[in-house]
């Protein structure tokens, strides 16, 4: 075989190589607008993590809370023509007429913790119905009956979820009474439950808990109940178990139960079903699931790194 067929065939073999490589990157955009919140940084961190080991190209877009600007990037990047579009927590149903586009584009859509509407491959979520009911039973539990503070976020469907299920648990119970719920401002949901829970302390001397939607207002409220010097009268439950909620936990804060949400898990799934859509396979569900579990007093050392 002479030199130059040789070289040749070395230089064919590069070339195939290379489409090859350059067949299989992928740009992946994960658009959201609560990427300042602790859990969906997790969620989105763990995704990224696991894509970019796929050899995928994943570019995070934050809006930092504004929804019209969130419109807006989806624009940009179905423009663009990126592979696939996550979703990393938000709602889809404020943003049909980009998923549309999308499908137009031949783009898929796949939620991260987020909801799901048509149009959508897929979302991965945890069960918020039962995140709900596992720190609101463990709230009424633990005082027995009496009046509690609500703190919600109903702009995210997930969350969503978790108020209409606190809001019929508090209904079936006569002696349980909300007397008190706060819509928790999102980016700053720390600092703001720690303002609101203050103001309702003054008005509201007689309360015997609080139920949070998620970690961060319970983590604002716990804090304001200790500056009032009232963490021993009052109980505090919260959801995803991150990791401030679990020091507070142990610490022996008024925060005593948070439900454990699997974002790892989480970003598992995503990769997995998105590398499926790629490769041509069709979903067989819409909706899945990652674990919970409630983390009290009793386990938080389980959970602790």
């Amino acid at each position: 075989m002479s030199k130059k067929l040789i070289f040749s065939m070395i230089i064919l073999f590069i070339f195939i190589a290379s489409f090859s490589i350059a067949a299989q990157e992928k740009e992946i955009a994960v658009l959201t607008p609560y990427l300042q919140s602790v859990t969906t940084n997790e969620m989105i961190r763990s995704f990224k993590e696991k894509a970019e080991n796929e050899g995928w190209n994943v570019r995070v877009i934050d809006t930092k809370g504004d929804f019209n600007q969130l419109a807006n990037r989806y624009d940009d990047v179905i423009s663009q023509g990126v592979d696939a579009i996550v979703m990393g927590m938000g709602d889809p149903n404020q943003l049909k007429q980009q998923i549309a586009s999308a499908n137009e584009a031949g783009i898929p859509v796949f939620g991260g913790d987020a909801g799901y509407i048509e149009g959508m491959e897929m979302n991965v979520t945890s069960n918020n119905y039962v995140l709900a009911a596992q720190n609101a039973s463990y709230l009424f539990n633990k005082i027995g009956s009496g009046k509690i503070v609500k703190f919600y976020h109903s702009a995210h469907p997930g969350v969503h979820k978790r108020e209409i299920v606190f809001d019929a648990m508090v209904e079936s119970r006569e002696d349980i009474e909300v007397v008190a719920e706060h819509y928790v401002q999102v980016p700053g949901p720390i600092e703001d439950a720690m303002q609101a829970m203050q103001s309702i302390l003054l008005s509201n001397p007689e309360i015997d808990g609080v139920w949070a939607a998620w970690d961060e207002p319970a983590i604002g409220a716990s804090m304001a109940i200790k500056q009032a010097g009232r963490q021993d009268e009052i109980t505090v439950v919260g959801i995803d178990g991150n990791s401030q909620a679990l020091e507070m936990i142990k610490e022996g804060s008024s925060l005593k139960a948070t439900v454990k949400q699997d974002f790892s898990a989480m970003g598992d799934i995503l990769v997995e079903k998105i590398k499926m859509v790629f490769a041509g396979e069709e979903l067989t569900d819409r909706i899945y699931y990652a674990p919970s579990e409630i983390i009290t007093e009793d386990n938080v050392d389980q959970f602790m790194e």
